[in-house]
């Protein structure tokens, strides 16, 4: 039986002489069932008695997942309230807007700031339960955003932090330092021991600041080579790779470094990270030969190795820095030990590859290693040129029972070449097959439900693949778009000029956008798009006119979390993870839908599960309108509210 939250449908009583009515609570998912098509009754809120001894509330709060907890009268004008704002705060799951709540509300309860409160909350999770140690990385980031002011007037708390036995809270200390103006400070702490310089270093891929993390680039580069620990020298080579500044000079530094076994894997994820443009040809040469060495050396246990995929990434990228006689003689050799590998993320949050087109040669094998980052699952297919998207759409009509080799969402097709099965959230897969013998320009996508509109690259087919990456020709785009990346826009960007902006905006303009940005593939507008969230004709009105908290939600839409929407994160005790909207839970089984246009739930046995806890990641994908203007956004804006004739 699985050891988490207790959900709705379970009452407390008994323990602790505390009773709890639920009548309105047995098993109501309401807001969950309205996206499947079930009708909605109301939640009552629990009954929860605040003024029993803090072992007592924190007992009835620790038993509500995260819908009823949120339910819980909460206020700011009586103490009694602080265990209801700090369940809040660290829940996991949990919504940023109502961390920010909480975190507000504590600050005024307790007569405190918010760095002690974030700094003590972070440092009461275990970092050893994954959801949990998440949860402390979402306050650190959002410590590490306070105003530098509030920091630099708490600098004696973090430097505390700096000597906690917790190697998050320390890590944390070190960045909060950074980012108050006292990165001095932290260094005059690095002769202290072994475990502090890990903590700086490991410290720098927090700061959220660029500038500053480039500023510790001497002192990550002091410790990679003063350090005798090689647990140092490895965070020092990490640290490196969150560094934009002088990636040229980090490059030939970390170069020579994969000549030592104990330090080549971290070096070969950071050179990865390094720009083409700023790697020396010379050492490029020098490593691309130790490359193929390694390759040629490796046993074939061993070719299937994460650590080894990635050197061989770099190989065949650092090859096409070479003249085409010395790629083509590094290639045979390598052709003749290994399969040409294809490693493809998901992006956390985007709904989209990492790499938007790769390249292989004609007839030759090739193996793509398919690494699941996101919350969501997904797959990957190969469509003929020209067919990605018939291929999408059949594929949901197939559905999730099962088409081509029983795979769900994959239709029997003449036009689907090879495809990988669902892949659940942090997990990977690997798909090998002979690449087709014609050169052209095949597709790949992701075919669950509506993923196709931004999850989707090209598999570039040619005779000669050193030549290609010699001279690589970007595929045309297979469903037509050539947008361009323009920004990664934030609030603060465009929030001063909206109100001008949206003046003079013509609607049939904005519309284009909200099709071409895939937003009607999911959200209906005056009856007509997609169904997976929420109608958008009245958004205007039930925001009543805010113009910034909408936008807000189109560019952090996992700011709050539509409880109809909600994820759910299953691990079964087989340790597989599951992932999907709940629908209707009991004392037996749990039922949840994978997205909420499925055909069919998914049913798993209450006994078969170890552990579920909401996410507080959004279905819908940031950084949709990275592509975009500030004239096209506002552009959108203008659509959406002349659609919302009620909004004020």
């Amino acid at each position: 039986m699985r050891s988490t939250l207790l959900r709705p449908g379970f009452v407390l009583t008994a323990l602790l002489g505390l009773v709890v009515p639920c009548a309105a609570q047995d098993h109501d998912h309401g807001h969950h069932s309205a996206a499947a098509g079930s009708s909605t009754t109301k939640v009552a809120p629990p009954r929860v008695f605040l003024d029993k001894s803090p072992r007592i509330v924190e007992y009835q709060l620790k038993r509500l997942d995260n819908t009823r907890l949120l339910l819980v009268e909460r206020k700011t004008d009586d103490p009694k309230y602080i265990p209801v704002y700090q369940a809040i705060l660290s829940r996991v799951g949990m919504s940023p807007q109502f961390r920010e709540e909480a975190l507000k509300a504590l600050v005024k309860l307790r007569e405190s700031d918010a760095v002690s409160i974030l700094l003590e909350t972070i440092g009461k999770l275990d970092q050893d339960d994954p959801d949990q140690s998440r949860t402390a990385e979402r306050l650190a980031g959002m410590l590490l955003r306070q105003p530098t002011g509030d920091l630099r007037a708490q600098s004696d708390t973090i430097v505390e932090a700096t000597a906690e036995d917790d190697d998050l809270l320390r890590s944390v200390g070190y960045a909060a330092l950074v980012m108050a103006g006292k990165a001095e400070q932290a260094w005059s702490q690095l002769e202290r021991s072994d475990r502090d310089q890990l903590a700086f270093l490991r410290g720098i891929e927090l700061i959220p600041d660029a500038k500053k993390r480039s500023r510790q680039s001497d002192r990550a580069i002091e410790l990679l080579q003063g350090s005798d620990d090689d647990s140092v020298r490895v965070a020092a080579i990490r640290a490196l790779g969150f560094i934009p500044e002088d990636q040229s000079q980090s490059f030939k530094l970390l170069a020579p470094l994969f000549a030592q076994p104990s330090l080549r894997d971290e070096a070969v994820r950071t050179l990865l990270k390094i720009p083409a443009s700023e790697r020396d040809g010379e050492v490029a040469a020098r490593l691309a030969d130790r490359l193929v060495d390694y390759a040629e050396q490796t046993p074939a246990e061993d070719r299937t190795s994460a650590a080894f995929v990635d050197a061989m990434q770099l190989a065949d990228q650092l090859l096409a820095m070479l003249p085409s006689a010395d790629a083509k003689a590094y290639r045979r050799r390598l052709d003749a030990v290994t399969v040409r590998v294809i490693r493809i993320k998901t992006v956390r949050e985007e709904m989209r590859y990492d790499i938007p087109y790769f390249a292989v040669r004609a007839g030759k094998p090739v193996q793509i290693v398919l690494e699941n980052h996101d919350l969501m699952p997904h797959n990957l297919v190969i469509t003929t040129p020209g067919n990605l998207k018939v291929v999408a759409q059949l594929g949901l009509q197939v559905g999730p029972t099962g088409g081509w080799k029983g795979l769900p969402y994959v239709p029997e097709s003449e036009m689907v070449l090879h495809a990988t099965d669902l892949v659940p959230a942090d997990q990977q897969t690997r798909l090998t097959f002979e690449a087709p013998s014609e050169p052209g320009e095949y597709p790949y996508v992701c075919t669950f439900p509506q993923h196709w509109y931004r999850m989707y690259g090209v598999m570039v087919v040619v005779e000669d693949l050193d030549a290609w990456l010699k001279n690589p020709v970007e595929p045309a785009n297979p469903i037509g778009s050539n947008r361009k990346f323009v920004q990664a826009w934030t609030l603060s960007d465009l929030r001063v000029e909206l109100e001008e902006g949206l003046k003079g905006r013509s609607p049939e303009i904005g519309q284009r956008i909200f099709v071409e940005a895939s937003c009607a593939g999911c959200h209906k507008v005056n009856g007509e798009g997609g169904v997976i969230g929420p109608e958008l004709t009245d958004v205007l009105s039930r925001w009543k006119g805010d113009r910034i908290g909408v936008l807000r939600e189109i560019l952090e839409p996992s700011h709050k979390v539509d409880e109809k929407y909600q994820m759910q994160k299953i691990l079964t005790i087989d340790g597989n993870t599951v992932t999907g909207i709940l629908i209707a839970e009991d004392d037996d089984k749990v039922t949840l839908v994978s997205s909420p246009d499925a055909k069919e739930p998914m049913v798993l046995a209450q006994d078969d599960i170890e552990v579920m806890v909401p996410s507080s990641v959004s279905m819908m994908p940031k950084a949709l309108l990275d592509q975009y203007t500030k004239d096209e956004i506002f552009e959108l804006m203008a659509y959406l509210e002349s659609v919302n004739p009620k909004a004020e």
